[in-house]
């Protein structure tokens, strides 16, 4: 204890020069700091008032009068994501709990074997790949659209949106990236790996305490202690997590060993499994059998990427859809000119779009690049620095002792939380209405504060997708279901709000619910479209 103690002074000491950069009193200083008000579920006008008061640059408290900073400012982000990305690495609680619920795939890996694993994914996830993989979307999402005709053969009714994006994001990601169906569109059936996905957040987000002490507990006595341990701590949300990552490592080693099996037997058994040896996991198998043996990955690194990619795929985009959706809802005007664009493209090609055609229809991606910049699934994104460095400023700040401050030190060990909305809607950058949905921005040349601003994002001027080595790998994959989905859709239904007031909850994935609940849900009416 003592030596934590000490450690702590010279690192409290180390950050001194931090406490001049204005930001928010602290709530309390041992336990809270400003970090409840950071990632409150509610926290949207806290982060709103933080930004307008104190800018790009805001200094945070977290535990024990650790200072922190929550950045928005492009050139500082250029410095985190790029140019000192090896600098700036995932927290160690990020790590671990990753680790802990996915095994070491990419989500749960840093450095070296991060960049081995990613090298060998990255060509599966390219433009080219998914011009192969967008017949089982299509093949998918018209059996949603057949389900959704179903429930309303009696007319218009409310329909859970949040739960049908859900559950086809989640048979998409299982058919295309496993090669495994979940059954999800089949309301009649249950899969426990999908059951186990979707309680993972709830109940991670049930413990803040422990997740904070994650690194530490990760590292006492050995895995089957760690194992015999944790069965007998009193919480509910700790066994429902053992629960969940039981089940999703049982099922995936399953999955995994049979495609195995099926590679070793040749092409002719794999096409016969679903997604006829096109998956990712498939092709990933392929690409590690005949890669250089420096760069292969053992079969508990591969498991790593199955969850990885299933829970990656999951949340993000289908919160994504949801925000789509009720924003169309609540501008009836913007939903009837894109069913008008589409109804008039699938007229023109004949049906079902190929990849090249639906990127080229301008509205449609004008909504979801609106809808992914006002919107991102993600908010904000932490990181910690592994060394001191210098991070250069592109807006300078005045300190609190009315110094002007060009760039920040930042000490070994200081966290920094990537404003990733913060960034997306800067008025500086996209001018004075950069809080509002407006598709139309995206139809003629973007203004040159937004080109000049350098944003270090890998997608369209903006962090949604973040950048650099870090920057998610799978965000074709994610925009191409997005627009097969509203494709089919959009046509087929009208979309409109019911009386329920739908609400956002920040968590880790924005998510929505009805006004007063903390339950995951849209409601929203569908009137059926006759073709």
């Amino acid at each position: 204890m003592v030596v934590i103690t000490i450690s702590h002074g010279r690192h409290w000491y180390r950050q001194r020069h931090l406490r001049r950069i204005p930001g928010p009193p602290s709530q309390s200083f041992v336990f809270k700091g400003n970090l409840q008000q950071i990632f409150s579920l509610q926290g949207w006008d806290f982060h709103k008032r933080m930004v307008q008061r104190y800018g790009r640059v805001v200094k945070i408290w977290g535990f024990f009068g650790d200072a922190q900073l929550h950045i928005a400012d492009s050139k500082a982000l250029y410095n985190v994501l790029i140019k000192d990305q090896d600098i700036f690495e995932e927290t160690d609680a990020f790590i671990e709990a990753n680790k802990l619920f996915f095994g070491p795939g990419l989500l749960g890996t840093l450095g070296d074997l991060h960049r081995r694993q990613r090298k060998l994914l990255v060509p599966i996830f390219s433009a080219n790949h998914m011009r192969y993989m967008t017949p089982i979307f299509y093949k998918i999402t018209h059996q949603l659209e057949d389900v959704l005709r179903i429930k309303l053969a009696n007319g218009p009714q409310e329909v859970d949106m949040k739960e049908w994006m859900t559950r086809v994001a989640l048979e998409i990601i299982g058919q295309s990236g496993l090669g495994y169906s979940f059954e999800t569109l089949d309301e009649s059936k249950s899969n426990q790996y999908a059951i186990a996905v979707k309680m993972l957040f709830p109940a991670f987000g049930g413990i803040p305490v422990l997740r904070k002490l994650l690194p530490y507990l990760c590292n006492l006595g050995t895995p089957s202690l760690r194992r015999f341990a944790v069965r007998f701590l009193p919480s509910k949300s700790v066994q429902l997590l053992i629960k969940a990552t039981n089940t999703m490592d049982e099922m995936s080693r399953n999955i995994f060993y049979e495609k195995k099996a099926a590679l070793k037997k040749g092409d002719d058994s794999v096409v016969h499994q679903i997604g006829e040896g096109r998956d990712i996991m498939s092709i990933l198998m392929r690409s590690n059998l005949n890669g250089d043996e420096k760069d292969r990955m053992p079969d508990y690194e591969l498991l790593g990427q199955m969850s990885t990619l299933v829970f990656s795929a999951m949340d993000t985009t289908s919160a994504a859809l949801s925000r789509i959706f009720l924003l169309l809802s609540l501008n009836p005007e913007v939903q009837d000119k894109l069913r008008q664009e589409i109804v008039d493209a699938r007229k023109e090609y004949g049906g079902d779009m190929d990849y090249d055609d639906l990127n080229a229809l301008p509205y449609l991606e004008a909504i979801c690049r609106e809808t992914l910049r006002a919107y991102p699934p993600i908010n904000q994104a932490p990181r910690i620095a592994r060394r001191d460095t210098i991070l250069p400023l592109r807006s300078p700040i005045k300190g609190s002792d009315g110094s002007t401050i060009n760039e920040v030190y930042v000490p070994k060990n200081t966290t920094v939380i990537i404003g990733i909305r913060t960034l997306n809607t800067d008025p500086l950058i996209w001018g004075p209405d950069a809080a509002e949905w407006k598709p139309e921005r995206w139809l003629s040349p973007l203004p040159e504060s937004v080109t000049n601003a350098r944003i270090p994002g890998v997608y369209s001027n903006m962090l949604t997708f973040l950048g650099g080595g870090r920057a998610c790998i799978g965000f074709k994959f994610s925009q191409m279901e997005i627009k097969i989905i509203l494709s089919l859709l959009i046509p087929s239904f009208r979309f409109s709000t019911t009386e329920k007031k739908t609400d956002w909850l920040m968590g880790i994935v924005a998510f929505p619910v009805v006004l007063g609940s903390t339950k995951p849900s849209m409601p929203l009416i569908l009137t059926p479209i006759e073709a």
